[in-house]
């Protein structure tokens, strides 16, 4: 074992109570205790958040773990607390995992998304699970009156070899929840894991697929009414006036009433993100009540005018403008093509590109485009409220509990000691679910109701509310000598209402001349986090750009990737690159072994990204039949260091990678005077089952690499290996997405 410093203090582990009848609970803060050095501060994303947990060790040696982070599929309520349990040494037939509530008084932030669950819990979970284990040694030490070097464990036992003494960790519990926190403590060699590497069932699966209440749209309370909220059918509207005469006779229907989710002078923090504060409500007594009076009610709209709103961030506050005004697709393109044709921010600039351009051999130049999306998380949003003057208690799927708490204390008036979040099981966020204004929206419901509450969107709602993908386009150009070595490379990418690009992103630091630029343009349109913030375009635009560039140069696309990242090995170009060049040259050469990519003809697209600290090179092999695109084969190459749940690994890879396909040949939302032209699934193309690949490969690279991330870093470069396929059998590049929008039927 290696030793290690815990600097978990006693503030942050926190032996809460002996259990009733034995045992211990033992409360942590894991990186209040493991704080990381301010380079890895510096090279955390946006979104980095603090993690919570508990262990709890019955009488009876029962292990239960509370897994902090909400679970929405990506399965961290199994993978998490098998981290735990390898360092905790004991059987995982004998764990229970629970989901733990929100709880502002004792955690710190628990968030699911970027991406970073397990990048970020790895050392705290590891140092809180064998600290937990040294505690229960320390006390097996002192009962028997032996050396604690010389008692072992194994499958939550505790032996001493020499006098043949051995307890159960049951028996020990109460005893080592009185000790002292260990300083130093020694965490497991790689080689000696059992749990960690070994595939674990998703510890909901049996609840899942018989159906057992996880949803808040399972919950039920008595009393409970239901509620729901018309808003602006258009962005750039807000209430004028509500003719509610009629609906409030009807059958079932309690109240209908505006509500305010946030004041006008509210600072907000950046995951405060809602269009529409202002909306209508109907409540009653059940769900065909409600929804049979919402379609009857009459509500009249007017435009907004231009506001400003305060919002902090890690950098300070800044204004941001809302302008006035019904946008539309046309007038966005019009206004982004435009902009592509200014100069605009420059955000990394290496040697003289200009110069580089001007003495060219070859000059290759493309725009890429790709339009709104909407989520489509399966279940619609929804949220469970009871507020009273005492106390708020609210269930809700949200990735980011702590973001939403500041609106909540604001809005309701109410310390946030007195508010309570219950986290139910999401069905579905990739990133909708960090933005909580439904749990707002849910509280102040019930607070002027004085009712518990269930308040709950149509797919319509779901669909036209906002947090959407932007509206992205970028524009590469690069520059090849004579002998079709890469010699500048210049990006300029743009957005409503950010751009994509990242600046510090392979093929930076591979080539001497480089320009990379940035500009947006301000929305009323509420846009929000997407499976892959931002890479899930920029990633597939740089890397069919890069296809095409390696064909103009006669190469293999493969080689020409490799050779450049040899030289971003040798000789890199600037400091600042974010990305390892010899792992990201691994994927590579990994998928190139797997896919058999040199020794098998037919319509094959590469690609390869690195995004959320993992490494990801994908082929997929498609064919055309009956003008339908049909992806026979993807095989996909990934570091992600050491993986924890193996199936669950290739699952969630599987996920990304048909979640990236269905996006880039069908997912597209247009607005025409600020309506989403786009409201539910009749017309919201989603991937069909029968079109999903006919079989998909997922291949680890096997190192002892920390953990990184993998709900997002297979996505992105889906885009671009479906596009190089497509060019394969069309004989045509695609630069605007969905590429099924210009020549194919969608069926």
């Amino acid at each position: 074992m290696t030793a290690v410093k815990n600097t978990i203090d006693r503030r942050s582990f926190l032996k809460v109570s002996a259990l009733a009848g034995g045992g211990m609970m033992l409360s942590f803060s894991w990186l209040a205790g493991c704080k990381p050095t301010p380079d890895e501060v510096l090279a955390l994303p946006k979104e980095w958040f603090e993690l919570n947990s508990y262990i709890k060790i019955g009488e009876n040696g029962v292990v239960t773990l509370m897994s902090a982070n909400p679970e929405f599929g990506s399965n961290v309520k199994t993978s998490m607390p098998m981290i735990l349990a390898d360092e905790l040494d004991v059987d995982w037939k004998n764990v229970i995992v629970q989901q733990a509530d929100f709880f502002p008084e004792r955690f710190d932030r628990q968030f699911t998304g970027g991406s970073q669950g397990i990048r970020q819990g790895w050392k705290p979970l590891r140092t809180a699970g064998a600290t937990a284990r040294q505690m229960l040694v320390n006390a097996a030490a002192q009962t028997w009156n032996v050396p604690a070097n010389e008692i072992t464990t194994e499958a939550g036992m505790l032996f001493h070899k020499a006098s043949s003494k051995q307890a159960g960790y049951g028996e020990m519990a109460s005893i080592a929840a009185k000790l002292e926190v260990p300083k130093d403590v020694p965490v497991k060699e790689i080689k000696d894991f059992k749990v960690i590497g070994n595939s674990k069932k998703n510890v909901d699966g049996a609840n899942i697929v018989t159906g057992k209440p996880l949803f808040t749209m399972d919950y039920k309370q008595e009393g409970m009414l239901i509620a729901m909220i018309v808003h602006p059918p258009a962005f750039g509207l807000k209430v004028k006036s509500v003719d509610d005469a009629s609906v409030r006779t009807m059958p079932g229907i309690k109240d209908v009433f505006v509500i305010q989710t946030l004041a006008d002078d509210y600072e907000r923090n950046g995951f405060d993100t809602t269009t529409f504060t202002e909306l209508v409500v109907v409540a009653g007594t059940s769900t065909w009540e409600v929804l049979n009076a919402k379609k009857a009610l009459r509500v009249e709209w007017e435009k907004i005018t231009d506001k400003n709103i305060i919002v902090a961030g890690r950098g300070g506050t800044q204004t941001v403008t809302i302008p006035a005004g019904l946008e539309s697709t046309i007038s966005h393109n019009a206004k982004m093509a435009e902009m592509n044709k200014k100069p605009a921010n420059v955000l990394r600039k290496d040697g003289n590109p200009e110069a580089a351009f001007k003495k060219a051999a070859k000059v290759l130049e493309r725009t890429y485009t790709a339009p709104f999306l909407a989520h489509n998380c399966m279940e619609p949003v929804n949220c469970f409220a009871h507020v009273t003057a005492d106390k708020a208690e609210i269930r809700g799927p949200i990735q980011a509990p702590e973001f939403i708490m500041q609106a909540l204390t604001a809005r309701l008036g109410m310390p946030r000691e007195k508010i309570s979040i219950k986290l139910e099981r999401m069905g579905g966020g990739f990133g909708q679910r960090a933005y909580g204004h439904h749990l707002v929206e849910a509280a102040v419901i019930s607070q002027k109701l004085n009712a518990p509450v269930k308040m709950m969107y149509t797919r319509e709602d779901d669909m036209t509310y906002g947090i959407y993908r932007p509206t992205y386009t970028a524009t590469y150009r690069a520059a090849l000598d004579e002998n079709n070595n890469l010699i500048a490379f210049h990006v300029k990418g743009g957005g409503i209402p950010e751009h994509p690009v990242a600046a510090n992103r392979f093929p930076a630091g591979a080539v001497d001349n480089y320009l990379a630029e940035g500009w947006q343009i301000n929305s009323n349109i509420t846009i929000g986090a997407f499976r892959a913030p931002r890479s899930n375009f920029i990633g597939g635009a740089e890397q069919s750009f890069l296809d095409e560039l390696a064909e103009l140069a006669d190469k293999d696309p493969i080689e020409f990737r490799l050779e450049l990242l040899q030289r971003a090995k040798d000789k890199p170009v600037g400091e600042n690159n974010d990305y390892d060049a010899d792992r990201y040259a691994g994927v590579l050469k990994l998928v190139r072994e797997k896919s058999n990519w040199g020794n098998q003809s037919g319509n094959r697209g590469v690609a390869a990204y690195f995004c959320h600290n993992t490494y990801v090179a994908e082929v997929v092999d498609l064919e055309i039949k009956n003008n339908q695109p049909i992806v026979q084969k993807v095989v996909a190459a990934v570091d992600c260091g050491i993986v924890i749940n193996p199936d669950a690994a290739i699952n969630m890879g599987e996920g990304g990678i048909v979640d990236g396909i269905g996006n880039a040949l069908y997912g597209e939302l247009t607005f025409l005077d600020g309506v989403p032209e786009k409201n539910n699934f009749h017309q919201y193309r989603m991937i069909r089952q029968k079109e999903a690949p006919k079989a998909i490969e997922i291949h680890f690279v096997k190192n002892e690499h920390d953990p990184t991330g993998l709900g997002e870093p297979l996505f992105p470069p889906v885009f671009a290996a479906v596009a190089n396929a497509l060019y394969k059998v069309k004989g045509k590049r695609y630069y605007q997405q969905p590429f099924l929008k210009e020549d194919i039927s969608l069926g």
